[in-house]
């Protein structure tokens, strides 16, 4: 900010401060933390988030685990909804 543009009292501070809400549900942050680690585009995301809340989340740890054991290079929230689609129809 330039010095012309300072808030010029306490009000201001308040009316520029951004507040995060964190997640509702343990679910939510896991799934957050899931599409920052595999960089899972924007038209994906809900995916992520409608597996981590319809899935224990031991299940998809060990699909986590296994895609970043397994998928060095390319896609790999690709490889993460394949292994999740072949585990799911083993169970």
């Amino acid at each position: 900010m330039a010095i012309d543009q300072c808030p010029q009292n306490f009000k201001d501070i308040l009316k520029q401060k951004k507040t995060l809400k964190p997640p509702a549900y343990p679910w939510q942050d896991f799934a957050l933390k899931i599409i920052d680690e595999l960089n899972v585009p924007p038209q994906k995301r809900n995916s992520v988030f409608k597996v981590c809340k319809e899935n224990p989340k031991s299940f998809i740890e060990k699909c986590l685990n296994e895609t970043k054991e397994l998928c060095q290079t390319g896609e790999r929230w690709k490889y993460f909804f394949k292994v999740l689609s072949n585990k799911k129809d083993k169970s």
